[in-house]
């Protein structure tokens, strides 16, 4: 068996688009006829830049190959051009190839990939999602809506979730480091304040922020958010500076997060090494797939830190982590995103059922991609898959993060 054909489809979910402008799908064909799917999440260049490097990556490495090496492919992808260090773009299109290649073993062997990484330990996987507006709620006003948001989140308690995240302390900006203004953190306050009186302690709250803030003023942050007592503070600071995250931990009471940004187990090691972050949240899309995946888990496991896989794609990258979250002990639990489009892109084969999902038996990934339907909705547009604003703070008016919605239709 060995790797002989690959397509790529870029498709764009329908709006209100959650989950990203578009996702990066990739397929993988053996010369004996078994396909693989899987989705890079890597977001720096554009879209059709970005398949030329998966392009490129397949060919130069993994063509012709057993889809079994998936070391040996690694090894030479990391190699590349003599780098043997972490490169986001590179290490992003093996990532979704990677999960293809799982797909297709598991494919080969009539058995799931979870069955592949040692087997399952946990027989459901405690899912966690993002407040969005409810079909009556003004999009615009939602993310700094915190009345809105309480009513988020007893819909998402009424379906069974038993924690919800929320970001309402923006901007996210290309500029560094910032103090927070006042009304971001009384704006913070006010969203963990309605969501907790609605949740009570049927729930728990996940506090998000993607590194925007300076160290002192990510603690400062915190102290005001702590008599919420937050799950988790994520990435309150960029999560390369592995001294500040540090800093930040050591300050506050609530757990730090983080990884959505890292790529392979050579970022990660030096967050555990540090104390920086006691919650992993690798995108599996983009950190190096299912395999870097599971060492990064035993990394954390020896750290005693957990694993709380990330999603902000579409539903091959999520199949790809609940595989991982059903073969690992220190799991606690998986992002999901519920939108039609999700489900219909693969048929409904895997949902969230009561707040948890259930690992899939059947063979692969378990999913039946409607590839119709992705090819059905190509993405035209000539942004990112996600964008940080060029603006810095405003102290005089207030900061509103539009939640990840696109901008473009």
């Amino acid at each position: 068996m060995h790797l002989r054909d690959l397509d790529i489809i870029i498709t764009a979910p329908p709006a209100p688009g959650w989950g990203g402008r578009y996702w990066i799908l990739v397929k993988l064909t053996t010369d004996d006829g078994i396909t693989g799917w899987g989705e890079c999440y890597a977001t720096s260049i554009g879209a059709q830049a970005m398949r030329t490097v998966i392009e490129d990556v397949f060919a130069r490495h993994m063509e012709g190959e057993n889809p079994e090496n998936i070391e040996l492919m690694f090894r030479r992808v990391y190699s590349s051009g003599f780098t043997q260090r972490p490169d986001l773009t590179v290490i992003g299109a093996w990532s979704g190839l990677e999960i293809a290649c799982w797909d297709i073993l598991g494919k080969a062997r009539d058995r799931p990939v979870w069955a592949l990484l040692g087997g399952r330990m946990n027989d459901r996987v405690r899912g966690y999602t993002y407040l969005y507006p409810l079909p009556h709620h003004d999009m615009a006003g939602f993310w700094t809506g915190p009345d809105m948001a309480a009513e988020s989140a007893a819909d998402c308690i009424a379906r069974g979730y038993t924690a919800v995240k929320f970001d309402p302390a923006g901007p996210y900006t290309l500029r560094g480091g910032h103090m927070p203004g006042m009304r971001d953190i009384d704006l913070s306050v006010r969203f963990c304040e309605a969501v907790r009186d609605v949740v009570e302690d049927r729930a728990d709250l996940l506090f998000g922020t993607h590194g925007q803030f300076s160290t002192a003023g990510a603690i400062r942050l915190a102290k005001a958010l702590e008599p919420y007592d937050p799950l988790w503070f994520e990435e309150p600071v960029p999560p390369d500076n592995v001294g500040a995250l540090a800093q930040v931990a050591a300050a506050t009471s609530i757990p730090v997060a983080t990884g959505e940004r890292l790529c392979t187990k050579a970022e990660f090691a030096p967050i555990l090494r540090g104390g920086a972050a006691a919650i992993l949240q690798p995108a599996l899309g983009r950190a190096g797939g299912i395999w870097e995946g599971k060492k990064i888990a035993a990394m954390a496991e020896v750290y005693n830190a957990q694993m709380a896989p990330h999603l902000y794609a579409g539903p091959i990258e999520w199949a790809a982590n609940i595989h991982l979250a059903a073969s690992i002990p220190n799991l606690l639990m998986c992002e999901c995103i519920e939108t039609p489009f999700h489900d219909a892109l693969i048929g409904g084969t895997i949902r969230v059922e009561e707040g948890f999902v259930s690992p899939p038996e059947a063979p692969g990934l378990g999913i039946d991609v409607d590839e119709n339907l992705a090819r059905a909705h190509p993405w035209r547009g000539d942004g990112l898959h996600l964008e940080m604003q060029e603006a810095p703070c405003d102290y005089a008016r207030g900061n509103a993060f539009q939640g990840g919605a696109p901008a473009e239709a």
